[in-house]
């Protein structure tokens, strides 16, 4: 038993190891990127304007244009400028980033009448709540009926099918005319953009369900609700969880699309108000925060999961 655990551990920090491994990968590349000027550095800083009248301490040139000015400042005998490699200002460094996700819920924003993080965040996640909630109550039980009756299903799913490929943001001024300006298309979009995905998706997890299950509930008399209530149901529901949890991840994909639909509004305000201001510092910020979400939400429910169907054992080798 003790050789059992300690393999199953190693397994267990293995798995921990690669995951960890997989967010600190890609944050090696960008501080290579962003501290080792040799590796990608197509600006200069300016450090000493010299006697470039319009150079400024702290201004991004570009090499060529900052070459030019030192060989014209030399020609006419003038104070040589200085400076040193650096990035692109869309291209911030990680700890301009990190200062910015600390700063962003704690300094008041710098423009007036704008609103904090935290307040456009929360609007956000409203938005993602009833726009998910909506599409659920109406694709659960449509994809479940798709699933179990064929008739239903070659009922249904043609035009399901042909819906799907409809762009959801093509429905924008159509749903602003029908709803208003503020919060009622956003959601309208979310809906569209995964309910009919959703009828798909639970259709053909239903359909995955063991034939020989159904077909011993209804000869043994079980028909019509309780079918589904009885067998079908508790038979997918941990794949049915599964899918869940997939969507609500295609849910924050249409988040931005649907925030620009009538009023700015949400986490898409904050993230264009502050590319206008050129503060990328603070929109990397707030996209990592929709990346931490999502995969802090799906980390919970994963877990909730293997507490919800602990004889799933497909979950064991996720």
């Amino acid at each position: 038993m003790s050789l059992i655990a300690m393999l199953t551990g190693t397994d267990e920090r293995k798995r921990v190891l690669l995951a960890v491994g997989s967010f600190l990968l890609p944050l090696f590349v960008w501080c290579l990127v962003s501290y080792v000027p040799f590796i990608w550095h197509p600006k200069v800083e300016v450090t000493v304007p010299g006697g470039i009248d319009y150079f400024q301490v702290g201004m991004l040139v570009d090499k060529p244009q900052f070459d030019d000015e030192v060989a014209y400042a030399r020609e006419q005998n003038l104070a040589l400028p200085a400076g040193k490699p650096a990035n692109p200002i869309y291209l911030p460094a990680p700890h301009e980033v990190a200062q910015a996700f600390y700063t962003g819920f704690t300094k008041m924003p710098v423009q007036k009448d704008a609103p904090w993080l935290h307040e456009s965040l929360w609007h956000s996640i409203q938005i993602i709540f009833w726009g998910f909630l909506i599409s659920s109550i109406i694709g659960v039980p449509l994809g479940i009926l798709a699933g179990t009756y064929a008739s239903f299903g070659r009922l249904t799913e043609p035009f399901i099918e042909f819906f799907r490929y409809l762009p959801a943001p093509a429905f924008g001024a159509l749903a602003v005319a029908v709803l208003g300006i503020y919060d009622g298309p956003k959601i309208a979009i979310i809906v569209i953009g995964t309910l009919f995905q959703q009828v798909l998706i639970v259709a053909n997890t239903t359909r995955k369900l063991e034939v020989t299950i159904v077909e011993a509930a209804r000869t043994l008399g079980t028909r019509g609700v309780k079918l589904l209530t009885k067998v079908v149901v508790p038979g997918i529901l941990p794949d049915l969880y599964r899918d869940q949890r997939i969507l609500l991840g295609w849910a924050w994909t249409y988040l931005i699309v649907a925030e620009l639909i009538g009023t700015s509004s949400g986490i898409t305000f904050y993230i264009t108000q502050q590319a206008r201001y050129q503060n990328f510092d603070n929109v990397y910020a707030a996209i990592m925060i929709i990346g931490i979400i999502g995969f802090g939400t799906d980390l919970i429910l994963a877990r909730f999961g293997r507490r919800l169907f602990p004889w799933d054992r497909s979950q064991d080798r996720r």
